[in-house]
């Protein structure tokens, strides 16, 4: 197990982003201690000088660890293994590492451009496309159906980051209109990250919710 921080890693959040959310996931599962920071999107704060001395582009979330910054949901997820977590959670060997890295990309592309994109829609009002949004995230979902069929986890035996990349907005699918029920091995795989120790949900959003 690696070291835990001198003082709790800050994270500058916001309840309802599933980006924030994996981070704060993962920081609860791997025992690191962090200090959440709420960002007042509503009130324009995270495009406010000092916010965007944090990151440049205005989104949560945002890690400050001492003198260390780092943006990016991912990147700070791997930030977070690398220093903090045990090395289950990102295999340093070359085709673990890859795995991951895959899923991450997964996490930054379909996963974001589907489930994610089609619940903006629905509960923050975005101007995006929302029949695009709902046919990539069941593309996805078909995928990442058969990828789970026979494993609990998407790489290894044990989760990984990759786990988390993928929960949250997955789980969150259907305050985008897209259902999960369709996919019986994925709704098994977010039951088993949902009883691992130190799981804390996402705040649910009452807008847009599947029948």
């Amino acid at each position: 197990m690696s070291q835990k921080p001198a003082a709790p890693v800050k994270i500058y959040s916001f309840p309802l982003s599933g980006h924030s959310h994996r981070v704060r996931l993962f920081a609860s599962l791997a025992g690191i201690p962090v200090e959440v920071i709420d960002v007042a999107l509503g009130q324009g704060a995270h495009k406010k000088p000092e916010f965007l001395a944090k990151n440049a582009f205005g989104q949560v979330p945002v890690l400050e660890d001492g003198e260390t910054v780092v943006a990016d949901s991912n990147a700070i997820l791997v930030y977070l293994a690398h220093a903090y977590a045990d090395e289950s959670w990102l295999p340093r060997d070359p085709v673990g590492a890859a795995d991951v890295q895959r899923w991450l990309s997964v996490a930054a592309g379909q996963l974001n451009n589907g489930p994610a994109s089609a619940r903006l829609v629905n509960v923050f009002g975005a101007k995006l496309d929302h029949e695009r949004a709902k046919s990539i995230a069941e593309g996805l979902f078909r995928v990442l159906d058969t990828v789970l069929a026979g494993r609990s986890w998407l790489v290894g035996d044990k989760p990984t980051i990759a786990d988390v990349a993928l929960y949250s907005y997955t789980a969150h699918a259907p305050e985008g209109s897209v259902a999960l029920d369709p996919y019986a091995n994925i709704g098994a795989w977010l039951k088993r990250i949902e009883a691992l120790p130190g799981f804390v949900p996402m705040q649910a959003s009452k807008v847009g919710l599947a029948a």
